[in-house]
């Protein structure tokens, strides 16, 4: 027998509420791999500490004038401490003048969020000052940048040869230049795109994601769950061991600490390929998905070391962004939940059914619905979904479980 979903979502309403997503600009971001010469390479490490510098001198001015004179200086007053700096320090004329406010602008940023948690009542976190190689990015706001045939022409750097694997989409607002912890340079292309609507379709899930198993699906497909860390583990922990042999700035040390950052590099990369890969999935065959809004942050502060890695390892958060960015820009709607007692709800019969984490059927007293506890979870996920949209209770095909 089966058991149909009593409130779901007709493909009229669907399109109804999918129709407001579309003719919409939105930001999308394109990378691209740069190759820079061995002069291009040390302009571009120059102009980051040069950034860095900035960024370390705006924080001080702004702290040191708050402490001595009670006084808040806004971005528009750093931005004309520039003219005098570059008079006392010559070098700060070798780097793109809107590079260096962005410096400055990411100071503004970083004490608005501190003020903000301040207000909030969360743990503030003052700012901190970079140190050397702390600083991994520049950006040029406006101009000073070039995408021309031959490669990337960068003010102050030159033509610098990129890798264009697929071409640059919708109007270049601004673009980033990037190391990554291996040494790679990138270019970032942040662009203001049209939507691109996939054509509406009748289905909606909602999703529970676990540790056992990554995400459980209410219509009883699963996603397995990848141990990113463990496939590299043993190689990692030979590293580490290396490295720690080896004494402090020696030229042995920086090249274990160089394969080291290698191995977890490769670990974000698979991480992030799953992420991308599944979320398009989801994105290509669903109109509505919904989630639990977990507090990721708060589940990790236990004191349970294996949990702790695990939550890390899987990157719940990650897929969860990867798919809401898809899903604006396919015209798709993601929806989060609050996950209270999705677990223990009967989504049979809507009573509770307390039971230990390592319980891992819902067996029903009331109605005697049997199922996995996860794909429990996950209609509840669904009909919590289904409320916050505020359509009336319809009835769809496709939206089924087995019940014994």
């Amino acid at each position: 027998m089966k058991r149909l979903i009593a409130s779901a979502i007709s493909c009229k309403d669907i399109e109804k509420n999918a129709s407001k997503w579309y003719n919409c600009s939105m930001l999308k971001t394109f990378r691209y791999r740069l190759r820079p010469t061995a002069h291009q390479r040390t302009l571009l490490e120059q102009n980051l500490e040069i950034c860095r510098w900035v960024y370390n001198e705006t924080l001080a001015v702004r702290k040191n004038t708050w402490e001595q004179e009670h006084k808040s200086l806004s971005l528009y007053d750093t931005n004309k401490l520039l003219t005098s700096w570059k008079q006392s320090k010559p070098e700060l004329t070798q780097v793109h003048s809107q590079v260096l406010q962005n410096a400055q602008a990411r100071v503004d940023l970083a004490l608005n969020a501190f003020f903000r948690r301040v207000k909030a009542g969360e743990k503030p976190g003052y700012p901190r000052f970079r140190g050397h190689g702390r600083y991994d990015s520049f950006t040029f706001k406006q101009s000073g940048f070039r995408l021309e045939d031959r490669g990337l022409f960068l003010s102050k750097i030159g033509l610098v040869k990129i890798v264009l694997h697929r071409p640059v989409e919708g109007k270049v607002k601004t673009l980033t230049v990037r190391r990554d912890s291996v040494g790679n340079w990138y270019a970032c292309f942040s662009c203001e795109v049209e939507e691109k609507p996939l054509p509406p379709v009748d289905r909606i899930v909602g999703i529970d994601l676990g540790l056992t198993t990554f995400a459980v699906f209410s219509d009883g497909q699963e996603i397995q769950r990848q141990r990113w860390m463990k496939q590299d583990a043993k190689d990692i922990a030979r590293l580490q061991r290396k490295k720690e042999r080896l004494p402090k700035g020696s030229p042995e040390r920086k090249k274990a600490v160089h394969a080291l950052q290698h191995a977890y590099q490769r670990q974000t990369h698979r991480r992030n390929d799953f992420s991308h890969q599944e979320s398009r999935k989801l994105v290509n065959t669903y109109q509505w998905i919904v989630f639990e809004d977990l507090d990721i942050r708060g589940m990790q502060s236990t004191k349970n070391r294996l949990i702790n890695r695990g939550i890390a390892d899987v990157a719940w958060g990650q897929f969860v962004r990867y798919t809401t960015e898809k899903a604006a820009e396919a015209g798709r709607g993601v929806v989060r939940i609050d996950p209270r007692n999705t677990t223990q709800l009967c989504s049979g019969c809507g009573e509770m059914v307390p039971k230990d984490l390592h319980v891992r059927k819902h067996h029903c007293p009331h109605c005697g619905l049997e199922l996995g506890r996860d794909q429990n979870a996950a209609l509840n996920i669904l009909a919590r979904g289904l409320t916050s949209f505020r359509l009336g209770p319809v009835e769809a095909a496709g939206l089924s479980v087995p019940a014994e």
